[in-house]
């Protein structure tokens, strides 16, 4: 029997829900607050680029994302590129990333070079994560690559991504990065990731009209205000536009605005969604007349600048220019994070003058900063076991973000192939 659905949040988990839902007979019905799809997929106009605001990649081991782009007739728009990675480290820059590169990588004794490559090369090979659930990341890397290799290849990724939160992370979280990464590699030597023509704004299109397609809607501009709950179950979804009522009600905005939409939900679900914390991120994107570099990655080690690494997005995708990415992430409380954008885009600019010193004012065609409050969940130890079930306790109700496929970063396909099963579950 077709059901009336309310999703809310058209990022690529709210909208792999739509998707099936659409597709299984349902009238999902997608709320979303943005003036566009996608989340932080979304593209923007970037002085006549369409290109996504935060950068995003593809893996070969990315099946849910391949598997939709099949269905939808756009799996041709896929392709595969060698890429490189580079290591900024004492005002030089040095390859990265292949077993060669470590060893010829200058300022690491060769013990503290074969002990992490020991370490990457057994993440890779991992598959389960549960040993490493409960295991705080920082000493579980210290054990395994010494002090040495710790300070200079992976303290300041910490430092400048969690800042506070460094010593309380999960090490299947860290683990489940560094063999993601890994895997993209078709040998020892060589990585391959993946861009699709247009980029992402081609696989939010395509889904857009599918959903619409078989019956969907997805309403831009249109936050939501309060889910309705009454009697032990959902019933309405109140926007300024006034209350609709649907069957059931599928959040995948970010947890920590759940408290805010569900103020009826019992106070111990509310307390555990008020207890979640979460990284935000100012990234600015400059377009340059030459390039950075021959790297699509290049983690950073420099004590002037307060970044882990950027990423040189023409070096994945072919485009006119040079198109460089450079996210500042942390706390969202953190006193940084209120900065003008004219600080995050001065620091860009000397940074990139001092990797690359050919590097000119003159050479800057457009450099542009995005922010995200809720940009990634901060996973503590033990972390899915302190959420609540994402079919909560209310009838009608699920509730789900990125946080859900934990040990598993955030991303596009993992977000697509958990918003299918969510849909598939709900709709039961």
């Amino acid at each position: 029997m077709s059901q009336r659905i309310a999703v809310l949040g058209a990022g690529p988990m709210g909208l792999a829900v739509a998707y099936q839902l659409a597709r299984d007979g349902h009238q999902p019905v997608v709320f979303e607050a943005d003036d566009r799809v996608g989340g932080m997929t979304a593209t923007f106009d970037f002085s006549g680029l369409q290109i996504e605001r935060y950068y995003h990649f593809h893996c070969t081991s990315d099946t849910a994302f391949l598997h939709i782009l099949d269905e939808l007739g756009i799996a041709k728009d896929m392709h595969w590129v060698e890429t490189k990675m580079g290591y900024w480290y004492q005002n030089r820059l040095q390859a990265w990333g292949n077993p060669w590169a470590l060893l010829s990588f200058r300022g690491l004794s060769l013990v503290a070079k074969i002990r992490y490559g020991l370490h990457a090369f057994l993440c890779t090979k991992r598959t389960d994560w549960q040993p490493l659930d409960n295991v705080e990341a920082t000493g579980w890397i210290r054990r395994w690559v010494g002090d040495e290799a710790w300070e200079v290849l992976w303290r300041r990724l910490f430092d400048y991504k969690f800042y506070d939160y460094s010593n309380n992370l999960s090490a299947a979280w860290i683990w489940s990065r560094i063999r993601r990464i890994g895997r993209s590699r078709y040998n020892l030597f060589h990585e391959k990731l993946g861009y699709l023509d247009g980029g992402s704004t081609t696989l939010l299109h395509a889904l857009k009209a599918d959903i619409e397609h078989h019956g969907g809607i997805i309403l831009l501009k249109s936050p939501v205000q309060k889910v309705h709950i009454e009697e032990g179950r959902a019933t309405a979804v109140q926007t300024s536009e006034g209350v609709e009522f649907f069957d059931k009600i599928i959040s995948t905005v970010p947890l920590p605005y759940v408290p805010r939409l569900m103020p009826d939900l019992p106070v111990d679900l509310l307390q555990k969604f008020q207890a979640l914390k979460n990284i935000a991120v100012v990234c600015v994107i400059a377009k340059l007349k030459k390039p950075l570099s021959a790297n699509f990655w290049l983690n950073v080690n420099d004590p002037e600048m307060d970044i882990p690494g950027l990423v040189e997005y023409s070096n994945l995708r072919p485009l006119d220019h040079s198109i460089v990415y450079v996210p500042f992430y942390m706390p969202g409380e953190h006193a940084k994070f209120s900065d003008p954008d004219q600080i995050f885009l001065d620091k860009v600019k000397s940074y990139l003058k001092k990797i690359n010193p050919e590097l000119s004012d003159d050479d800057f065609i457009d450099i542009r900063a995005s922010r995200y409050r809720h940009a990634q969940p901060i996973c503590d130890p033990g972390y899915l076991s302190k959420l609540p079930p994402a079919a909560l306790p209310i009838k009608g109700l699920w509730v789900a973000d990125t946080s859900y496929y934990y040990p598993e970063d955030r991303g596009i396909s993992e977000s697509i192939g958990f918003g299918r099963q969510l849909a598939r579950e709900a709709a039961q």
